[in-house]
């Protein structure tokens, strides 16, 4: 008697096969391909890796091209999101100082032309900043910050709110204003749209200033730097992190409140538990002298990265402060550091590094 024939859909049929051939290329199943080892040897982890998922990806019929996403991930740990490359819009607002009140008032009056593909909110995040010293001009404080409503679908949304804060005539010359306008997210993911900075020395006393301005890409401002050591443990596959001293821009020190810092490790883009330090008293220079031990998943290494992020708390909660990052891949002075740390083995390597925001 005949066995009637099993129909099988042509796309399971073909998904099957497959993945039987990669199982027999793997080793899975079957005999073992063979595969130069000399080859192998000659190129990076990374490259091998990635050959083998486009390999895989093009026998499931998959159009698979190299992507920027996973080189580009290292470089935006610490900020929000992906910066866009050209910002579109433009910011309404004005500025008053009151030189017999000695008070600054901002009213953001609104936004043109904003993109809003895929966003539906928008607000626009304000900072008065001021240099800390002639010395470092490069360093900013976080004077003040405040945030407008949340404007919903709207690509030129009308906000309309006003700040107050009061600063002395001589601040004026040495402060300046940050206006980001970003996109709102629930998980606190807000991605940048762009940005206006305003210097303070050209306002005129009592006098309202009406401004129109194009965003600009949005960038990040050094408000401290931080000592941080790398120290390799290749037969216990560690990493020691040491968290050594960190300089605020604070313009004074504050015994009432502190900061502390927290430390995640991302392995080959796998993210470990991260920790924390112990709280310190707020200074302009603070010593911790802790280190923390991070266990290497893999003996070869293609891509590891370090973001360092220092909270100050208070009665509220707590506020971030700076962020730095560094390893494997991303700015040169990170991989200077990385590539020190590698060349001594088992010898904590120490250099400062910005903390940005």
């Amino acid at each position: 008697m005949c066995t009637p024939d099993i129909f099988v859909p042509a796309e399971r049929r073909y998904s099957t096969v497959s993945w039987q051939e990669i199982r027999q290329e793997n080793g899975f199943k079957g005999k073992r391909s063979v595969i130069s080892h000399l080859d192998i040897a000659q190129q990076p982890y990374h490259a091998v890796q990635v050959q083998r998922v486009q390999k895989e990806l093009r026998t499931l019929g998959i159009c698979f091209s190299p992507s920027s996403a996973s080189s580009n991930a290292v470089g935006h740990l610490g900020s929000d999101v992906t910066v866009p490359d050209q910002s579109q819009g433009k910011l309404k607002f004005s500025l008053l100082y009151n030189s017999k009140r000695l008070e600054l008032h901002l009213t953001v009056t609104g936004a043109l032309g904003l993109p809003c593909q895929g966003c539906s909110k928008t607000f626009v995040l304000v900072r008065l900043l001021s240099c800390v010293s002639p010395q470092s001009p490069d360093f900013q404080h976080i004077v003040h910050e405040w945030q407008t409503r949340v404007m919903k679908n709207c690509s030129s949304p009308t906000f309309g709110d006003q700040f107050v804060c009061t600063l002395q005539e001589s601040e004026l010359a040495k402060s300046s204003l940050k206006l980001e306008v970003k996109h709102f997210d629930k998980f606190s993911h807000h991605i940048p749209l762009g940005e206006v900075r305003i210097a303070l020395n050209a306002l005129k006393a009592s006098q309202s200033m009406e401004f129109c301005e194009e965003l600009q890409k949005a960038t990040k401002d050094a408000v401290g730097e931080v000592l941080v050591s790398l120290k390799c443990l290749p037969i216990s596959q560690r990493i020691e992190v040491g968290l050594l001293k960190v300089k605020t821009a604070s313009l004074y020190s504050d015994p009432e409140k502190s900061i502390f810092a927290r430390i995640d490790v991302f392995c080959n883009l796998h993210k470990q538990k991260h920790q924390k330090s112990k709280p310190k008293a707020l200074a302009a220079s603070t010593v911790f002298n802790e280190t923390f031990l991070f266990h290497l998943p893999e003996s070869i290494v293609w891509d590891y990265a370090v973001l360092i992020s220092i909270y100050e708390t208070h009665s509220r909660g707590r506020q971030l402060v700076g962020q730095a990052v560094l390893g494997k891949r991303g700015p040169d002075d990170m991989n200077d550091h990385w590539d020190r740390m590698m060349q001594s083995v088992q010898q904590p390597v120490a250099k400062w590094h910005p903390l940005l925001i």
